[in-house]
């Protein structure tokens, strides 16, 4: 270890897709880079729906570029209300041509877009590697020291935490976290169908949550079935020809026969706000600052767009011969994330609470909403492009 370099000017803690975007990003931005993460195999075949900013930003890491091929495009948005209640919604159908796009953006596999970053990280003589877990991470007044599990001991100027839920990076700022914890569980898994899906992701809106079909590659869709937590555990347990049945029943076999296949994962629903995004020399990125539904493809788009401030800010910072870790630089990065997040957080919050609302005047305010997105075109355009990408950065 000790003919290692162990100063940098950043050390990314975390080695999901946020805490590797961001460590390429620093890295080729010329600023010295270490990623603390144990390389770990993605065996399992989640997905994630990337929309337009997170493939621009992808594309400028060149990462892209090994992953377009097994992605699947996302040209149609299609909702529709499947509560069976007395005042339902309209369909809502949202197509990337009427904003001048070819589409909304890709769905892909983990494991695909993890082995790109991967591969692109391995390549960066600027970004050093410790395929090691931080045991413990301790701000001082002018660097932040970090050790791993097998003793290795480095210092930065500031720190990125993308560690997950339950971050050590967050607990080292000392920054508390509020937490709530949802009645309900997201299962996951893949589907084979015997209908094309033609690019048209459609949402059923159900009484206990959505259900999402997403394309991918071939005649296959990704399943985001939100229900009650008991509801979620008796359909993990189904084979795959009776899970595949049950999918089909709540798709009402708009992409016909279906089977499932692969793992299937359950997720408790649960929200996580931090009460800063920053403090004492660390930035949270990722699923340490944000934690919520996996409702309207939002989860990892925002996580990205943490890793583009945060690369933004900080190189800055360092080129301008700044001290990027100071309060000023990181209450930069705490303005630029904060609007985001909070906006998105509290826009999926309210959408998944008046699906499980009884009171009969929330559905009609439901209705109301999206039927005015369905008619008015304008409405329907800004709703499209602030799904893609925040109005301010879009106006930055």
């Amino acid at each position: 270890m000790n003919d290692i370099q162990s100063e940098f000017g950043v050390v990314i803690v975390g080695g999901g897709p946020v805490g590797l975007a961001t460590a390429i990003g620093i890295a080729q931005s010329g600023v010295s880079t270490s990623l603390v993460a144990r390389r770990a195999a993605y065996n399992d075949n989640r997905t994630s729906a990337l929309l337009g900013g997170s493939i621009d930003f992808l594309r400028s890491l060149g990462v892209w570029e090994a992953c377009e091929q097994h992605a699947a495009p996302l040209q149609t948005m299609r909702l529709i209300d499947d509560t069976g209640r007395l005042i339902r919604a309209p369909e809502v159908r949202f197509t990337s041509d009427e904003i001048g796009q070819e589409n909304f953006g890709y769905n892909i596999e983990n494991r695909i877009l993890v082995e790109a970053l991967e591969q692109r990280a391995s390549g960066l003589q600027g970004l050093i590697r410790f395929d090691d877990e931080a045991a413990s991470i301790e701000p001082a007044a002018s660097h932040v020291d970090v050790v791993t599990q097998q003793g290795g001991a480095l210092k930065a100027r500031v720190v990125g935490g993308a560690d997950g839920r339950q971050s050590l990076a967050r607990r080292s700022a000392n920054i508390g976290v509020r937490e709530q914890t949802l009645k309900q569980s997201a299962l996951t898994f893949n589907v084979s169908h015997t209908r094309p899906h033609h690019s048209i992701s459609t949402e059923f809106h159900t009484p206990n949550g959505p259900c999402v079909f997403v394309p991918l590659p071939g005649q296959n869709s990704s399943v985001v079935w939100v229900t009650t937590s008991e509801r979620a555990a008796q359909l993990r347990g189904l084979t795959d020809q009776e899970l595949g049945d049950a999918a089909e029943r709540q798709s009402h076999s708009i992409l016909g026969k279906m089977t499932a296949e692969g793992d299937r994962h359950i997720f408790p629903l649960t929200i996580q706000t931090p009460h800063a995004f920053a403090a004492r020399r660390i930035a949270l990125l990722g699923e340490s600052a944000h934690v919520f539904p996996p409702i309207g493809a939002q989860g990892l788009n925002l996580g990205l767009r943490d890793a583009a401030d945060f690369i933004r800010i900080v190189s800055n910072a360092f080129h301008a011969g700044v001290d990027a870790g100071s309060d000023t630089i990181l209450s930069q990065y705490a303005l630029a994330r904060r609007l985001d997040i909070t906006t998105r957080s509290a826009t999926i919050e309210i959408a998944n609470l008046s699906l499980l609302s009884d009171f009969l005047p929330v559905h009609s305010l439901r209705a109301a909403g999206l039927q005015l997105l369905s008619a008015v075109g304008p409405l329907r355009k800004l709703a499209m492009r602030e799904g893609l990408s925040p109005w301010w950065r879009r106006a930055g």
